[in-house]
């Protein structure tokens, strides 16, 4: 599952496209969650969407900091 679903109509450089989609599937890999449209799925989307927007544009990263916040959450 692309993160394309979860833009909402903001652009986003292709390769940037390509770093989010990644760091989705590598957060919900971490959490063993499938990428199917559901609640969980969406609230990680759009953690990485927010990142993205303010400027973390590496998988890595993303990750990262998404799962970092989730645990304080």
């Amino acid at each position: 599952m692309l993160i394309r679903p979860f833009l909402a109509n903001q652009s986003f450089d292709p390769d940037v496209i390509e770093e989010m989609s990644a760091a989705l599937e590598n957060v919900c890999k971490a959490l063993g969650l499938s990428l199917v449209d559901d609640p969980a799925t969406q609230l990680i989307a759009r953690k990485i969407v927010a990142l993205a927007q303010r400027g973390v544009r590496d998988a890595t990263a993303l990750s990262a900091s998404v799962l970092e916040d989730l645990k304080s959450d």
